[in-house]
C-alpha cells in the first residue's frame, strides 16, 4: 500500500513537473513572440526616422508657410543672403560684405557654451583687425537687448544682430546653438561648425586665415 501510494505521488509529481515545463515553454514562446513584435515595430520606427533624416539632409529646398521656397545652404555654394538689424538700427546685408571674409555665429544668452566661446570670438575679431574681415553674431530665439547687454559687458567689438525669422533659420539649417559659418571673400560658404570652438586657438585662426587665399 505504501509502495502504491509512493508510486502515485511520484507519478503525480512527475505530471505536475511536466505541466510546469510545458507552461514554462509556452511562456517562453510568448515572450519570444512579444520580443519579435517589439523588434519589428522598432525597426519600422527606425526606418521611418532614417527616411525623415534623409529628406531633411538632402532636400535642396522646401516650402515654408508664407515664404515659398527657401534655398538651403550648401558648402561650396553662395551663402544665403540676409538683411538683419543690430540694436542701433543699422542694417547688415550679407551680400554687401562681398570682398571680406565673414564669420556668422548663431547664439543665445541662455546657452552656456555660446557664452563661453564669445571671449575667443572677440579675441579673433581683434586679431583680424588689419584684414578684410567681418564678424556677425546673430541672436537666435533670445531677447536682443539682453544679448546686446551681455556682448557689451564682454567688450565685444562685433555687431549683435536681431533674431532671424524661420526662413533664415531654415536656409542655414540651424539645428541648435552655437553654430558658426565661415564665408570667403567671394560670398562662398566654406565651413559650418556645430557647437562651441576656441576661435582664438592657432588651429581655428589658421582656418580663418586660409580663407583670405581662396577668393578669386
Amino acid at each position: 500500500m505504501i509502495s502504491d501510494y509512493k508510486s502515485r505521488v511520484s507519478i503525480e509529481s512527475y505530471g505536475m513537473l511536466s505541466i510546469e515545463k510545458r507552461l514554462s515553454t509556452v511562456a517562453q514562446q510568448e515572450v519570444r513572440v512579444e520580443i519579435m513584435g517589439l523588434m519589428k515595430r522598432f525597426n519600422a520606427l527606425l526606418l521611418f526616422l532614417l527616411m525623415v533624416l534623409f529628406l531633411f539632409l538632402f532636400a535642396g529646398c522646401e516650402n515654408i508657410g508664407g515664404f515659398g521656397k527657401v534655398q538651403r545652404m550648401e558648402i561650396g555654394k553662395s551663402a544665403p543672403d540676409f538683411v538683419l538689424q543690430d540694436t542701433s538700427g543699422k542694417d547688415w546685408e550679407l551680400s554687401s560684405l562681398k570682398g571680406k571674409v565673414v564669420l556668422v555665429n548663431f547664439w543665445a544668452t541662455w546657452c552656456k557654451p555660446c557664452r563661453d566661446e564669445m571671449g575667443s570670438m572677440e579675441a579673433l575679431n581683434k586679431a583680424m583687425g588689419d584684414k578684410p574681415f567681418q564678424m556677425l553674431s546673430i541672436v537666435f530665439n533670445d531677447d536682443l537687448d539682453m544679448a546686446d547687454s551681455f556682448a557689451k559687458r564682454l567688450g565685444a567689438t562685433f555687431p549683435v544682430l536681431g533674431n532671424p525669422g524661420e526662413e533664415l533659420a531654415q536656409a542655414y539649417m540651424i539645428t541648435g546653438v552655437p553654430e558658426t559659418f565661415l564665408i570667403d571673400a567671394d560670398s562662398i560658404l566654406r565651413h559650418k561648425f556645430i557647437g562651441p570652438y576656441d576661435w582664438n586657438s592657432p588651429e581655428m585662426r589658421n582656418v580663418v586665415l586660409e580663407l583670405f587665399n581662396t577668393s578669386k
